[in-house]
């Protein structure tokens, strides 16, 4: 259905020609937190889950079960990616130099973490307009700390509202179910 409606778009010349033409979320990159390159494909043969963060969010508690459900997989071949946006209600008004601290200081967070980034609307980052255009828009994000689940060879496999927490048992079986 959701490759149908992409289709659909695209023939309308409604879904940008970035979401057009990538195949797989290793088509995608985001800037690090720091500032260097971040590209999907440098997580090829691992699952990732992005989550889009906020740090003053009544969600925010959810850093913690993030990083230990990184600190519990990683070495199984899961990547954690935390892509902060300020999307909904001003809640990550930040620089990514706060951002990263507030992370630090008040979560431990070691896994890997996205410039701050737009990941809803027509604005929104390449990669968040092409998970809408492959899921639907009911996966689209409508809050933080909503989470896609991505295989080790790229698709895109689900994904998760932002009430269901990193150790939720939906969460852990799809992961459980993508991991080698």
């Amino acid at each position: 259905m959701a490759k149908v409606l992409a289709f659909l778009l695209a023939l309308l010349g409604m879904l940008p020609a970035s979401a057009q033409a990538a195949g797989s979320a290793h088509d995608f990159s985001f800037t690090s937190i720091d500032g260097e390159p971040l590209p999907l494909s440098a997580y090829k043969g691992k699952a990732v889950l992005v989550v889009n963060t906020a740090s003053l969010c009544g969600f925010t508690p959810q850093y913690q079960a993030l990083q230990a459900l990184w600190q519990r997989y990683e070495a199984r071949g899961l990547v954690v990616l935390g892509v902060p946006s300020n999307d909904f209600g001003g809640q990550e008004p930040g620089s990514s130099a706060e951002i990263k601290t507030f992370c630090d200081t008040n979560y431990s967070i070691t896994f890997p973490l996205a410039d701050k980034e737009v990941v809803s609307g027509d604005g929104a980052h390449p990669f968040y307009r092409w998970a809408r255009a492959q899921l639907g828009v009911l996966a689209a994000p409508k809050w933080n700390f909503h989470k896609y689940l991505i295989a080790p060879d790229g698709r895109l496999v689900d994904w998760f509202a932002t009430t269901t927490k990193p150790d939720d048992t939906k969460v852990i079986q799809a992961i459980e179910k993508v991991l080698p």
